[in-house]
C-alpha cells in the first residue's frame, strides 16, 4: 500500500516538478527542445528577475496579500459568527437562512456574475481592491463549515455561561472560538487558497495594472509581442504557488482535523 501511494504521489508531483524546472529555462531552450525536463543551467534566474523588475510583480504581490488577508479575516470573523448563530441561537427564520446558505453553495458563479458586477458599478467601486475583496469577504462554504462544526460544541457549556451571566458576545469569544480552532483553520486555508488564486472577477473589475492581483498580473506579464514567454510564465506560476503550499504545509493537521469532524454532532 505504501509503495502504491509513493508511486501515486510521484505522478502527482510531476507537473509541479516540470513547472519548477521550466522556471529556470530560457526562451531559447523552450524553442529548441520543448520536451526537455532539466534546464541547461540552474543559474538562469533571469525569469524571476524579469518578473519583479520589468513585469511589476511587486505591486501585484502586495495586492494579492491585501485581498487574501482581508478575505481570510472577514471569513474567520463573519462566518464564525453566522455559524454560531445558526447552530446555537434560536430565532425565527434560522432554517430558511441555512437553506439559503446551502443553496448559495450550489449556484454557479456565472449565474451571479453580471448582477454582481452591476452592483459594484452602482457603488462606484470599479477598479479598486475593495471591489475585489467584497465578494469573498464572507463565503457560503465558510458559513456552512462553521455551522456544522458548531453543532458539535456542547450546549451545556454555553448554558452554564449564560446562567453565570455571560452575554452572547462573551460566550462567543471566550468559549466558542477556542473550541473551534480546527474549523477556523479549515476556513482560513480554503479562503486563502480561493482568494489567492482569484482570477476571473479581478480580471473583469480591475481595469488598471495598479489593481491587478498575482493571477491577473501573471496572465498579462507572460505575453510578449505575439509570443508567450514560457520561462517567465512558469516563474510566475511558482511565485503564485509557493505561498499556498507553505500555508497548507503548516496548517494541514488542523485542516484535515476540521474536514474530518465537520458535520459530526
Amino acid at each position: 500500500m505504501y509503495a502504491l501511494l509513493v508511486v501515486v504521489v510521484l505522478m502527482l508531483m510531476l507537473p509541479f516538478a516540470w513547472v519548477l524546472f521550466g522556471s529556470f529555462k530560457s526562451q531559447g531552450e523552450f524553442m529548441a527542445n520543448p520536451g526537455a525536463w532539466l534546464p541547461e543551467s540552474f543559474a538562469f534566474v533571469q525569469n524571476y528577475v524579469v518578473l519583479f523588475t520589468e513585469k511589476g510583480f511587486g505591486p501585484f504581490l502586495v495586492n494579492s496579500l491585501i485581498v487574501s488577508a482581508a478575505a481570510v479575516a472577514g471569513n474567520l470573523v463573519f462566518s464564525s459568527m453566522a455559524g454560531y448563530a445558526l447552530a446555537k441561537l434560536k430565532f425565527r427564520g434560522s432554517k430558511i437562512i441555512f437553506i439559503a446558505v446551502v443553496g448559495a453553495m450550489t449556484v454557479p458563479y456565472v449565474a451571479i456574475f453580471v448582477p454582481q458586477f452591476l452592483v459594484i458599478v452602482q457603488m462606484g467601486l470599479v477598479d479598486t481592491l475593495t471591489a475585489i475583496i467584497l465578494p469573498v469577504l464572507i463565503m457560503p462554504i465558510a458559513v456552512f463549515i462553521m455551522r456544522q462544526f458548531a453543532l458539535g460544541v456542547p450546549d451545556e457549556l454555553l448554558e452554564a455561561a449564560r446562567i453565570e451571566g455571560a452575554g452572547e458576545f462573551r460566550i462567543f469569544f471566550r468559549i466558542f472560538l477556542p473550541l473551534v480552532g480546527p474549523a477556523l483553520a479549515t476556513v482560513g486555508i480554503l479562503t486563502f487558497m480561493y482568494s489567492w488564486n482569484y482570477f476571473l472577477w479581478p480580471l473583469i473589475v480591475a481595469q488598471s495594472s495598479s489593481v491587478y492581483t498575482l493571477p491577473v498580473g501573471l496572465a498579462v506579464a507572460s505575453q510578449t509581442a505575439n509570443t508567450t514567454a514560457f520561462g517567465v510564465l512558469l516563474a510566475g506560476a511558482m511565485v503564485v504557488l509557493l505561498p499556498v503550499l507553505i500555508v497548507f504545509l503548516f496548517l494541514q493537521r488542523y485542516f484535515i482535523q476540521g474536514v474530518a469532524t465537520t458535520g459530526l454532532k
